[in-house]
């Protein structure tokens, strides 16, 4: 009896003892943070705004039992220009009011920090337009980017006609692009499929950490893409890519009256085309030019690193309708600190009025709490 009485006694100071190494090891070996990633190897920075992690043992209402709760996180990368163009500095988390379909969202997340830029160079390089006039023209003004790249920054070039193609993968190393773009020589196809080089732009995006951008040098028209406009806009919502447009149209317009000129209809196109680049940056928080000349371009690239070097970036946690699978309208006002307009001075004390760009909506995922 003692000897049962014994093994008994041994068998459950086993059980006590092994259960909380158990436990700890259960939670030593989980993710501590996001897995896998693509190029550039992006650091992100702890904000001290942020929540910080808890223990999942501490918040389990019984022993043995933890509940995760998946809370959909909006981030949206913001920056703000006075009416004349120059970048707002120096704003703090508190001058930012976020509204989620006219409610107002708690920023958990505010980082104003000057990240180096990640920035895919999609270029349309087809046979389009008097002699290809579209691919040698994006390919020559494209290099009026670099002067305005540092050591820091990671760039890609792509280019699309019928296909898309990855000419150059990321890389820090600036000559290495400027090659890519020397060697671009005859374009092989009249098609333009523009809205499809976008979305596989973005696809492959998916896993770079950071802020980043896609730059889109084209004329707009898209000839023969397997996705709508209205399939590209949708998935554009999901993402969290900002998207520059440099539209070519109004140069080859100028091309063509020197040249004989271009019928109504072919303006309309164009015209449409143009409202197509606007609405790619509007819809993600970035900007659209329309230079005439190449004399334009030094400028034009000069604002792209601007806005991409001065960036806000801000993340909340959506009050309600977080995974109701529909579009939400997002804006972003700056505030004084007492809730009220935030105002702008230059510096003779004059009342400047300012803009904010940001992404104008999210499309939120289809699926009930913890799905």
């Amino acid at each position: 009896m003692k000897a049962i009485f014994s093994i008994v006694l041994l068998a459950t100071l086993a059980v006590v003892l092994v259960l909380p190494l158990a436990e700890d090891s259960v939670f030593a070996q989980a993710p501590t943070g996001p897995q896998g990633g693509a190029p550039p190897p992006a650091q992100q920075q702890q904000n001290p705004d942020s929540p910080k992690a808890t223990n999942p043992a501490q918040q389990a209402p019984q022993a043995g039992v933890t509940i995760a709760v998946d809370v959909p996180i909006v981030t949206l990368d913001v920056v703000a220009t006075t009416q004349h163009g120059d970048i707002i500095p120096g704003l703090k988390k508190e001058n930012f009011r976020i509204l989620d379909d006219g409610v107002p969202q708690t920023i958990t997340n505010f980082s104003p920090t000057e990240a180096p830029i990640t920035m895919v160079l999609l270029l349309e390089f087809s046979s389009r337009g008097y002699g290809g006039f579209f691919a040698y023209v994006g390919k020559y003004w494209s290099t009026a980017l670099f002067p305005s790249l540092q050591q820091k920054d990671w760039i890609a070039l792509e280019t699309f006609d019928m296909k898309t193609r990855v000419e150059v993968d990321f890389t820090q190393n600036k000559d290495e692009v400027m090659e890519g773009l020397y060697h671009l020589y005859f374009p092989g196809f009249s098609e333009s499929n523009l809205f499809d080089a976008i979305l596989e732009t973005v696809d492959r995006l998916k896993d770079v950490k950071g802020k980043k951008s896609i730059v889109v040098l084209a004329s707009g028209v898209d000839t023969f893409s397997k996705h709508t406009l209205d399939q590209t806009m949708k998935q554009l919502r999901q993402s969290d890519v900002s998207i520059f447009c440099i539209g070519l149209g109004r140069a080859f317009q100028n091309y063509a009256d020197m040249n004989g000129g271009m019928g109504s209809l072919r303006r309309m196109d164009y015209l449409q085309a143009e409202n197509q680049l606007k609405t790619f940056s509007q819809e993600t928080g970035g900007y659209s030019w329309f230079p005439q000349f190449a004399g334009e371009m030094p400028d034009v690239f000069r604002n792209v690193a601007a806005f991409l070097r001065h960036q806000y970036s801000l993340s909340y946690s959506p009050t309600a309708g977080a995974k109701d699978g529909k579009f939400h309208k997002v804006k972003v006002e700056l505030v004084a600190p007492d809730g009220g307009p935030l105002s702008i001075v230059d510096q003779k004390g004059k009342k400047q009025k300012y803009q904010v760009y940001a992404r104008e909506g999210y499309q939120a995922p289809k699926g009930g709490v913890g799905d």
